[in-house]
């Protein structure tokens, strides 16, 4: 059920809230439509991402992401995952098993705005996600890609550190690595398992694990941006 979508499919950027009535849950979303969509068809449809944030950073927080995706044609959906009466993250480990109520309700919440959306936006597929997610939002949609691979088609995360990246042929994977913390035992992909699978890895030297938002310095925005974009243009042309 949708609280309020009042975006034109002309429009290029809207703050929406969504509104899950089985959870009582109010989603505040962020939709970026990119500038070009008059080859977007339901024949023919345009990309989509969404972006999920770290704790504690709102969601409309990575714009110097979502600008480069919307260049590249896709519809950019920002989600806020944390709301003010939901329970704290767990600070305490094993945090597989102490923070996966928090990643299973963004997982839902996922779910729950491709369901909302989708019939709005049919010129984009919303079979073929692509995921981008910073720290908390990384695992949050590492989990969501191993419970639903068969609709995401690229995972690209920032230094997630805690939920295990897929081992998936059908995936495209890309995990851009700061330099301050380690990732928890086997989150991230071993080097055979990087070449098996055709993913790749990065690591910013002197970047910054709570850098990787609108709010960290231009260098890191830069190196980020430029990441990701040579990837998916690579991604688009296999």
């Amino acid at each position: 059920m949708l609280l309020s979508l009042t975006l034109p499919i002309t429009a290029f950027s809207e703050e929406v809230i969504l509104y899950d009535k089985d959870r009582g849950r109010h989603i505040p979303i962020e939709v970026n439509l990119p500038q070009n969509t008059e080859h977007c068809s339901k024949r023919q449809k345009c990309p989509l991402a969404f972006i999920s944030s770290g704790y504690g950073v709102k969601h409309n927080d990575y714009a110097f992401i979502t600008q480069v995706l919307n260049k590249l044609g896709y519809l950019v959906v920002s989600i806020q995952h944390e709301l003010e009466n939901d329970p704290p993250l767990s600070r305490t480990s094993p945090f597989i098993k102490t923070r996966y109520e928090n990643w299973q309700r963004g997982a839902v919440t996922l779910s729950f705005v491709r369901d909302a959306l989708s019939s709005q936006f049919d010129t984009y597929d919303f079979d073929k996600l692509t995921l981008v997610g910073h720290s908390n939002g990384g695992d949050i949609s590492a989990l969501f890609s191993n419970q639903h691979d068969a609709m995401v088609e690229t995972l690209i995360t920032l230094d997630h550190r805690r939920f295990p990246l897929p081992r998936s042929r059908t995936i495209n994977v890309l995990t851009i690595r700061a330099s301050d913390f380690p990732a928890d035992d086997g989150v991230l992909l071993t080097s055979e398992e990087l070449a098996e699978f055709g993913d790749r890895e990065v690591k910013i030297e002197k970047a910054r694990h709570n850098d990787m938002t609108d709010y960290g310095p231009e260098w890191l925005k830069q190196k980020v941006v430029s990441v990701i974009h040579d990837y998916l243009v690579t991604s688009l042309l296999k």
